[in-house]
């Protein structure tokens, strides 16, 4: 989850949705929860790199997991995804008043 001495927030959006199979991935999950086999059905992608992609959400905290017998489970974080919209909604307000100010050349 982002926190004040996190990376910027364009490493989180990155690490969210920087790779279309990645974004494939958070897409699925926000359905439902899936474990990597599962994950590996739905997007046609080999075990390895589902496995590394999942590394990069779990690392980011956007993706939580839950053993369930032989399986984990995947899911994302709502709270994560709510912080990073916050951040990304500021962004989108600086933006708005930027389009009122202009720097004077020298």
């Amino acid at each position: 989850m982002l926190m004040p001495e996190d990376p910027p927030v364009e490493t989180a959006v990155v690490k969210l949705l920087g790779d279309p199979l990645r974004a494939r991935i958070v897409r699925l999950l926000a359905e439902e929860q899936l474990c990597t086999c599962h994950l590996i059905e739905e997007t046609g992608a080999r075990q390895p790199t589902v496995s590394h992609h999942l590394r990069v959400l779990r690392e980011a905290g956007f993706v939580a997991t839950e053993p369930h017998g032989r399986y984990t489970y995947y899911r994302l974080r709502p709270e994560a995804l709510s912080v990073l919209a916050r951040s990304l909604g500021d962004l989108a307000a600086r933006a708005e008043q930027a389009a009122l100010s202009r720097r004077p050349c020298d």
